[in-house]
């Protein structure tokens, strides 16, 4: 056994020293190398050759290459031919789950009936690792299962629950990407235990760069425009795999590797090795292309600065922007993660059809986020992406069970400053509660659409700015009327002007002119009600009076709530 193990590894020894438990369940970063006396080993290879050094016998099965002895493999082939004779079966016995299952489970039982016998000798030390167990104890019922998967489930159940192989020198791993991706009877024994294996943090990964410097890549601090230490900073994250793929991606095509570079094939690794959960925002703007909202803009460059500084202790775990439609609200994010320093990343459709899969994204995505080291986490139309506490029939839980894990990872004070969490909706009263709260989401921004002529003049000359539209504020008729227009409309309003005045023949009108025309033709949003409830909901939520504007100051939250409860009907 290797001096130094891994926190999952010592966890695995311990439990299994004291007793505890005799099954576990690694899962988590299960395709990555891990170090071992100085050499790199997969996961498996790593139980075998590191955990299991000592034992007499090593069963490892896959659905691929079947049941097999990588130690011991003269008293299980002598077992085998034993109880199986021709050779000519043996094969697809040993691969198919099943079969493999139950010639594993009549191999223990003999050697325990053996050890029982007078006189027997030595215990022999035993350990079975099924890899991919995803494929050979599936989550899902026993309806949905039923057959041969549910067979193998019992089976498994019983190596867990059998005080016989728990008291004896036996042990059982099986290894999986996604906890969740594997049967709920067998993950929810109290006999089994559960290891979760991390992305490697900045210490472990400035560690296996150096390695990597040493051995596999002596040219890499000359190829490397940035400090061996910040390249491993900048590459956590990523699984050593990842991290390799990386380096030997730029020396093999004879490339620098620039800061640049870094970032660029960082954000394309972790893309892939979550399936597209994720996507990294690179922003081009910055706070200065948002008009307005000058209290919130001033505190969120307040919270940049703790960032900057390294305060955690001083900076919420998260915000909820709300607002209605059009008012900036993901433009707001976008501008932020502009200037604020550290990666920020938008979470993409996690769920899915399969069972167990959607579970098994989420965490995913959560090795991922807490590898990142500091990371602003996205999280747009909210109230549909976040679940709720008391899921209906329709969906069987799921969003219950997505619910209470965003709930409990948003929560952990570990993460402070660490994991920042932006959740942006038109609907927080959609939010449940809790997830709202102080300590997940302590900073509560409403966003409104202009109200003065001033406000929407500073919009429209943003909006052009982001449409790389050479607008001037003499290029501006003046608003006339209380026509409300948010942010989408006023963009809506430049596009139309944009286009007749492209389509107009020449000598074209002036831009004033075509602006002037379209302000005096265009609708407003006629679903008013709608929008002044999410207007007033957005208010209920504000934490901090300075975020508001002067009409909503004053209104107390009778007269508040009072209004809301006569327009939630047309909602």
């Amino acid at each position: 056994m290797t001096d130094t193990l891994p926190r999952w590894a010592s966890e695995m020894r311990d439990l299994f020293r004291s007793g505890s438990a005799a099954q576990f369940i690694v899962h988590g970063n299960v395709f990555d190398v891990v170090p071992s006396n100085g050499k790199l080993l997969a996961v498996p290879a790593f139980l075998e050759q590191a955990m299991f050094a000592s034992y007499d016998v090593v069963l490892r099965y896959d659905r691929s290459r079947g049941a097999r002895a990588t130690r011991g493999g003269e008293d299980w082939a002598e077992w085998l031919q034993q109880a199986l004779g021709r050779e000519g079966a043996t094969m697809t016995l040993l691969r198919e789950p099943g079969s493999a299952l139950e010639l594993i489970d009549r191999y223990l039982l003999r050697t325990l009936n053996l050890q029982a016998l007078p006189n027997a000798p030595a215990p022999r030390r035993i350990a079975v690792i099924i890899e991919f167990a995803e494929f050979v104890v599936p989550r899902g019922g026993a309806v949905q299962l039923g057959g041969p998967f549910a067979a193998n489930t019992v089976k498994v159940l019983g190596w867990a629950n059998d005080p016989a192989i728990a008291h004896s020198n036996i042990v059982t791993v099986l290894v999986t990407e996604g906890l969740h991706d594997v049967n709920e009877l067998v993950v929810e024994n109290p006999h089994v235990a559960a290891l979760h294996i991390p992305l490697p943090d900045q210490a472990e990964m400035i560690a296996y760069v150096t390695t990597l410097a040493a051995g596999q890549f002596p040219d890499l601090a000359a190829k490397c425009d940035v400090p061996l230490e910040t390249l491993g900073t900048r590459l956590t994250g990523l699984s050593r795999v990842g991290a390799r793929t990386a380096i030997a991606l730029a020396l093999g095509n004879d490339k620098r590797i620039t800061s640049e570079w870094l970032g660029k094939i960082k954000k394309d690794l972790i893309e892939r090795e979550c399936q597209g959960l994720l996507d990294f925002v690179e922003s081009p703007f910055t706070l200065d292309d948002v008009a307005g909202h000058e209290a919130v803009k001033a505190w969120l460059r307040e919270d940049a600065t703790l960032l900057a500084k390294g305060a955690l202790r001083a900076l919420p775990m998260g915000y909820l922007i709300a607002g209605r439609i059009g008012t900036g609200k993901t433009f707001l994010v976008q501008c932020w993660a502009g200037e604020i320093g550290i990666p920020c990343v938008v979470f993409k459709n996690f769920r899915d059809r399969w069972v167990g899969a959607t579970e098994s994204n989420l965490e995913k995505i959560f090795a991922i986020l807490r590898a990142l080291g500091q990371v602003v986490v996205f999280v747009d139309e909210a109230d549909q992406a976040a679940g709720r506490r008391e899921s209906g029939d329709g969906d069987s839980g799921l969003s219950g069970r997505v619910y209470s894990m965003l709930a409990k990872e948003m929560s952990d004070t570990r993460n402070r400053g660490r994991i920042v969490w932006v959740f942006a909706t038109s609907r927080p009263d959609l939010l449940e509660v809790d997830l709202k709260r102080q300590g997940r989401l302590d900073v509560h921004i409403p966003l409104f659409p202009p109200e003065t002529p001033q406000e929407r003049d500073a919009l429209l000359l943003a909006i052009a700015r982001k449409l790389k539209f050479p607008l001037a504020a003499a290029d501006l008729p003046p608003f006339t009327g209380d026509v409300a227009l948010g942010g989408n409309e006023l963009e809506g309003v430049l596009v139309r002007a944009l286009r007749i005045h492209e389509l107009s023949a020449e000598p074209k009108p002036s831009i004033r002119d075509v602006l002037a025309g379209v302000l005096t033709d265009v609708r407003p949003n006629p679903h008013t009600r709608k929008l002044e409830y999410m207007d007033l909901v957005a208010v209920k939520e504000c934490t901090d009076a300075r975020f508001l504007p002067e009409k909503y100051r004053e209104l107390s939250p009778e007269e508040l709530e009072s209004r809301i409860d006569e327009l939630r009907r047309f909602v």
